[in-house]
């Protein structure tokens, strides 16, 4: 019953921590991507897609466009996302959502490459400009059946000609023959005019808690599996009391009356080994991952002079 009661418990806190981990969303793993994509320059870029099969890639370089469209304060820009969203219990829920967005390309020097612009969703990370108001204060933009006095907001993400922007994706080459950088591999295409760390902490903002409270269900989970699996392993009678030690006719006495067992098997107990020491790097990549702070070092205050 112990076993049982361990595994079920065990399985549970990793069910719960799975499931806290999804509800991150999928800019979670927009900050992995920086972190992780290889960085060539614009050149090899070109060169891989032309060549065909190109891996997932990290460029950075200049936005150019040759056919900008200005906003209300004359900024140059090549995308627009507008969302007007409200508040509910589950969090923002967007009720429209407008997409401007023009042909551009990311330069270095004289290369410059395409980026699929039409196909950037949740890989755009850019300091968002909010407006926070009521529902009632965007007048007929609102459906009739939404209380006039629940919180809503305007969210706005730009990107201008005028920004410096890394971006990742698969190169590759349009039916035109040119090249591009688009989403490919299973991984979304990725545009942000921050540098990394600044990027992957606002895709994390409030959402810092949650990591850390999946991180302890995760070694909650990983403790009581172990604990469970040690309970299945381990002989009964070496775990129960006894009023006085007896050894059990027609078996090994260094056994629970099953026959030898694994009483001298080295290899089951060397993969045993290797394997707790497997799930420990892995636990432990986790807790790192999921609650180390993002945020750019602090640069020291130099002296006052005297």
């Amino acid at each position: 019953m112990d076993v049982l009661l361990a595994l079920a418990a065990g399985a549970a806190a990793l069910i719960a921590a799975a499931a806290i981990l999804g509800s991150l969303g999928p800019r979670q793993r927009v900050g992995r991507l920086l972190r992780a994509a290889p960085r060539v320059s614009v050149a090899e870029a070109i060169a891989l897609g032309r060549a065909g099969g190109a891996p997932y890639v990290r460029i950075d370089g200049r936005i150019d466009s040759e056919a900008e469209f200005e906003d209300a304060d004359h900024r140059p820009l090549v995308l627009r996302h507008t969302r007007i969203q409200v508040l509910e219990e589950g969090g923002w829920r967007d009720l429209e959502v407008a997409r401007e967005v023009v042909p551009f390309e990311v330069r270095e020097g004289l290369d410059g490459i395409a980026i699929d612009g039409e196909a950037i969703a949740e890989g755009l990370v850019v300091i968002p400009r909010e407006s926070v108001g009521v529902v009632g204060d965007l007048g007929e933009r609102i459906p009739d059946d939404v209380p006039d006095d629940r919180p809503a907001r305007l969210v706005v993400e730009l990107v201008s000609s005028v920004e410096h922007a890394i971006a990742l994706g698969v190169p590759a080459v349009d039916p035109a023959g040119r090249p591009r950088l688009g989403p490919g591999r299973g991984r979304p295409l990725v545009l942000t005019t921050l540098e990394p760390d600044e990027a992957i902490r606002i895709l994390g903002a409030g959402s810092s808690t949650r990591r850390r409270v999946a991180a302890s269900l995760l070694l909650l989970a990983v403790g009581l599996l172990v604990v469970g699996l040690a309970l299945f392993v381990l002989p009964g009678d070496v775990l129960a009391a006894s009023p006085a030690p007896s050894n059990v006719t027609g078996s090994d006495t260094r056994s629970p009356g099953e026959g030898p067992g694994f009483v001298g098997a080295l290899g089951p107990a060397f993969v045993a080994m290797i394997g707790i020491a497997a799930l420990a790097i892995v636990v432990t990549l986790a807790w790192v991952r999921l609650t180390t702070d993002r945020r750019p070092p602090v640069p020291p205050v130099p002296p006052r002079r005297r």
